[in-house]
């Protein structure tokens, strides 16, 4: 009997993958089902012994929280980075960690074919792939959305939900909620279904993480977050004077309160790397915290010109990291530039928490840039304001000129 192909499939439990694993079965692959712990609500225990159910030879779990946490969310928030203003970008930094521990895992079990289920219309085939073939080049990949034989079974997530029912496979998606979530540490992120009319507003039940603004407490929730190296180290609350330390602890804590508070919705249209647009809506309560605190405490310890250029690299590494490049040597390049500029990111920033909104209330540093003096409009502090009359004449030259030329 010949030997069958070892397949190492990205495994989740949900019905996408729950599918496709019993579908990989069938046509003949001795599939490994490799779970990523990134903080999602999961019962792991029940997902693995649904995979081996399903016809898995073998199902792992993997804690990436750590990691996940402190080597791909704090990397983007020192970087500030925002795609497109407003999605912070919590499904695209999961892929790289949980594609990085699945190389790992088929190395280790000798799988010579690497699987997920992400469709063929969005960007996590592209995050998945391209970050397969930076860390394991030559490797052949199966993407089922993008097999004919696969497409002729399954025209939509109508069709796998109807498999699901006449094959004994437990999903939670039905026919009357079929919208797609997508849970992290990170964040909560929900598409298609009846969010693929954009005007169709999201249903108040949807949501996991946070509360409507609307349910959250009269009350404001006053903390402060220390920084190191443009990293947060610990969230102090100030009510009760409990402290918060810890990568992790600190984003489950922020997230948790934050989510109290109603903090980090969004909704809204994106354009895809594969060049469709897309509605999500997202729910990120710790990070919307941490990078409002982050650009603030940058505000009063890094230097304007640095400032301004990280404003600008902003954007590009937000992109690489959307459109699924995190392991690039451009992406390499300019995280080096990014950790290069934190080395005096430290302080405290003290922020209120309330009913949606995560106000900044102060701040304060060691390394701090901020002269009460210079800047007073009280004191001269050894700033002679005469200084400026030149200042402004020798600005105004090439304005004076280019108003002769009749720019």
């Amino acid at each position: 009997m010949a030997t069958r192909e070892k397949v190492a499939l990205a495994y989740s439990g949900g019905l996408d993958t729950s599918v496709i694993l019993k579908w990989l079965c069938n046509e003949g692959y001795e599939v490994a089902a490799y779970i990523a712990d990134v903080g999602q609500d999961e019962d792991f225990a029940a997902a693995k012994k649904k995979a081996l159910l399903l016809g898995a030879c073998k199902a792992h779990v993997d804690d990436l929280r750590e990691e996940f946490v402190k080597n791909y969310v704090f990397r983007a928030m020192k970087a500030n980075c925002t795609y497109e203003g407003s999605y912070l970008l919590g499904t695209s930094l999961a892929r790289p960690v949980i594609a990085k521990g699945q190389v790992a895992f088929a190395k280790k079990n000798g799988c010579g074919i690497l699987a997920h289920g992400a469709t063929g219309k969005g960007n996590d085939q592209v995050r998945f792939e391209l970050a397969y073939h930076s860390l394991m080049p030559g490797v052949k990949i199966l993407s089922p959305w993008k097999e004919k034989k696969f497409l002729e079974r399954f025209g939509g997530r109508g069709d796998m939900i109807k498999y699901a029912a006449q094959n004994d496979i437990p999903v939670q998606a039905t026919a009357q909620k079929p919208y797609s979530i997508d849970e992290n540490l990170m964040h909560t992120s929900y598409e298609s279904g009846i969010l693929e009319d954009p005007a169709t507003a999201p249903q108040d039940d949807m949501f996991v993480k946070t509360k409507s603004p609307r349910q959250a407490p009269d009350k404001e929730t006053k903390i402060a977050i220390d920084f190191e190296a443009g990293a947060p180290v610990r969230v102090t609350n100030a009510e009760n004077g409990k402290k918060t330390s810890g990568a992790l602890e600190v984003f489950g804590y922020l997230n948790k309160i934050g989510g109290e508070n109603g903090i980090g919705r969004v909704d809204m249209v994106e354009n895809r790397y594969v060049g469709i647009k897309s509605r999500g809506v997202y729910e990120t309560p710790a990070g919307t915290i941490l990078w409002k605190a982050h650009r603030d405490i940058e505000g009063l310890t890094l230097d304007r010109e640095v400032c301004h250029l990280k404003d600008m690299l902003m954007p590009k590494i937000s992109e690489l990291i959307y459109n699924g490049f995190w392991f690039s040597p451009e992406m390499e390049f300019l995280m080096c530039t990014v950790e290069q500029s934190q080395q005096n990111v430290c302080g405290t920033v003290f922020m209120s928490l309330y009913k949606g909104n995560a106000i900044i209330t102060g701040r304060e540093s060691k390394n701090s840039l901020y002269d009460k003096d210079l800047s007073s409009m009280d004191k001269a502090g050894g700033f002679d304001q005469s200084d400026s009359k030149g200042f402004i004449k020798i600005n105004s030259i090439r304005l004076q000129a280019a108003c002769r030329t009749g720019f």
